[in-house]
């Protein structure tokens, strides 16, 4: 028999170990090397032949490819196009088509044809989408009533099918005539890439939209109706006892964010239309074609931030370059106030608002009576280190009737010399 002494066995445990050791280590390395791959895979660029499909606002770089069929990022206040990628792709609305809906029921509010506290029957029609499962809804019940504001919550907190459809033949007396007035509407705005085929966005032939033309929409929206954020920017909403989280979790994670609207079918995707405010700089982003609801708030969430953090929007002191008023000749009154309609504004990449300047141009320092309201006289053109970047038309903010005849005649002689 055998017999193994202290000094046996600790030479055997030292020819195990270094054996496993030989067995062990290469696969480990393998392993180490295989991982620090992965690991720059998940990091490296784009390709740039990807990245040559974005368009980036001042010539920047593109910074990033989204994992999006498309997507574009825009200043509400200036138009400025900060971020585009297949920005005219058409796809499915889904849920976006509700902006539509929600604008034409702001729209109707304003003009005083509904009030917010207006009662609307819930139909039958209303009331079947409210029990499908399949789709969003606010819990509607056949035959009662609810007011306009209930409904203007459920449809774009709750995302609510069936308040859509109540508010579509409230308000247009049929979801088709409504349908009708979208697509009209839609052509107003100059939405050349969408058509609407019913008030909420269950996928149908030939109803389509792009994320440009879903931009554009949303900032007609945020400039007509500025409260809309009220609704937008909601995070839950009851009704019939039951609470609702908005379905735009971007709401939850970023405090600047306060609208707009989720969208999904599944044959485009997941998509996001968001606005959010710094400061005085509002940007809207239109992500669609997301993988999944989480990809949709993260993409979207990378777009603004990336947004916020590269450009500001900014504006000019015209006033130091431009008259207050032009000389009237034969008019009853001698001058006329002149400017821009509006502040003027304007989006550059942060670090070159120094170079920003403004110059009015008049192909005339005088006018001849009678002056109407809102005749364009000049332009404000805004440049960056002296090069045009935009322009905006200089009017008149005033009327100016004919003076007298004795009036006319003497300035008719004071134009003579």
């Amino acid at each position: 028999m055998m017999v193994f002494t202290k000094h046996k066995v600790m030479v055997l445990a030292v020819l195990v170990f270094c054996f496993m050791f030989l067995q062990v280590r290469p696969r480990s390395a393998e392993a180490r090397t295989k991982g620090a791959q992965g690991r720059a895979k998940q990091t490296e660029a784009p390709p740039a032949a990807l990245l040559k499909g974005i368009t980036v606002f001042g010539g920047l770089p593109a910074p990033f490819l989204l994992d999006a069929k498309a997507a574009l990022l825009v200043d509400a206040k200036t138009g400025a196009l900060l971020y585009a990628y297949n920005e005219h792709e058409q796809m499915q609305p889904a849920s976006l088509a509700k902006l539509m809906t929600f604008y034409l029921a702001l729209e109707a509010v304003q003009a005083g044809r509904v009030k917010l506290d207006t009662m609307v029957a819930v139909s039958e029609q209303a009331w079947r989408l409210s029990m499908d499962s399949s789709v969003s809804r606010m819990f509607l019940r056949v035959g009662e009533t609810v007011s306009v504001q209930d409904l203007l919550y459920g449809l774009m907190v709750s995302s609510g099918n069936d308040a859509a459809v109540a508010l579509a033949e409230h308000l247009g007396g049929s979801t088709d005539a409504f349908t009708g007035t979208m697509n009209e509407k839609a052509k107003e705005l100059g939405l050349t890439e969408s058509r609407f085929g019913n008030p909420d966005g269950l996928p149908v032939p030939g109803q389509h939209t792009t994320a440009s033309d879903m931009a554009i929409l949303a900032r007609a929206l945020l400039d007509r109706f500025p409260d809309a954020v009220t609704y937008t920017g909601t995070k839950e909403f009851t009704f019939q006892k039951i609470r609702q989280p908005n379905f735009n979790s971007l709401l939850f994670h970023d405090a600047r964010v306060d609208g707009l609207k989720t969208g999904h079918v599944r044959e485009a995707g997941y998509h996001l239309v968001a606005t959010a405010r710094e400061g005085e700089m509002r940007l809207i982003a239109s992500v669609l074609g997301t993988p999944n609801s989480e990809k949709r708030r993260l993409e979207t969430e990378k777009l603004l931030s990336w947004g916020f953090r590269t450009f500001r929007t900014v504006t000019l002191d015209w006033k130091k370059e431009t008259p207050e008023s032009l000389r009237v000749y034969g008019g009853e009154a001698d001058q006329v106030a002149v400017g821009p309609d509006a502040t003027p504004w304007v989006t550059v990449p942060k670090g070159q608002e120094k170079g920003l300047g403004v110059k009015a141009t008049f192909p005339s320092m005088h006018l001849v009576a009678p002056v109407s309201k809102g005749a364009v006289v000049g332009e404000l053109t805004i440049t960056t280190d002296g090069n045009p970047l935009s322009s905006i038309p200089i009017k008149t903010q005033a009327e100016v009737g004919p003076g007298g005849f004795f009036k006319r005649l003497i300035d008719r002689v004071k134009l003579a010399f």
